[in-house]
């Protein structure tokens, strides 16, 4: 479980230090922060759902792992895209604000989930 708990922490850390950049480097007023804050939840509970997913086909045989790891890539992606829709076609907040830091937040979580599975594929070597 070590792996899923430096996970956290380092989400959790990266979202304290993203969210006090938007708060305090950004003039005040200059941006929507309901639709940043709706970008961040979507991208975090993607990278959330991705990881966990890898945990669970991390030790499964190859083809369990294929079709857990990268199907459910493809269905959290077409989950967001269709939030992303829902959310632009119906006006839910700004959207160039929401398109801006949605792209932006999954950029630099897709890293972290990215360095999450490597680190996990490192301590499994390291053991054997």
């Amino acid at each position: 479980m070590k792996p899923l708990f430096d996970f956290l922490i380092k989400l959790c850390i990266l979202s304290v230090i993203l969210w006090a950049v938007i708060y305090w480097g950004i003039a005040p007023g200059s941006i929507d922060l309901h639709a940043v804050f709706l970008a961040w939840i979507m991208v975090v509970v993607n990278a959330l759902a991705g990881y966990m997913l890898f945990e669970y086909a991390f030790d499964r045989e190859s083809i369990v792992f294929t079709k857990v790891v990268f199907g459910g890539l493809a269905l959290r992606l077409l989950l967001l895209m269709a939030l992303v829709a829902l959310i632009i076609a119906r006006d839910f907040v700004a959207v160039y604000d929401f398109v801006l830091s949605f792209f932006a937040f999954y950029c630099i979580y897709v890293i972290v989930e990215i360095l999450g599975y490597q680190k996990k594929n490192k301590q499994k070597k390291n053991v054997a």
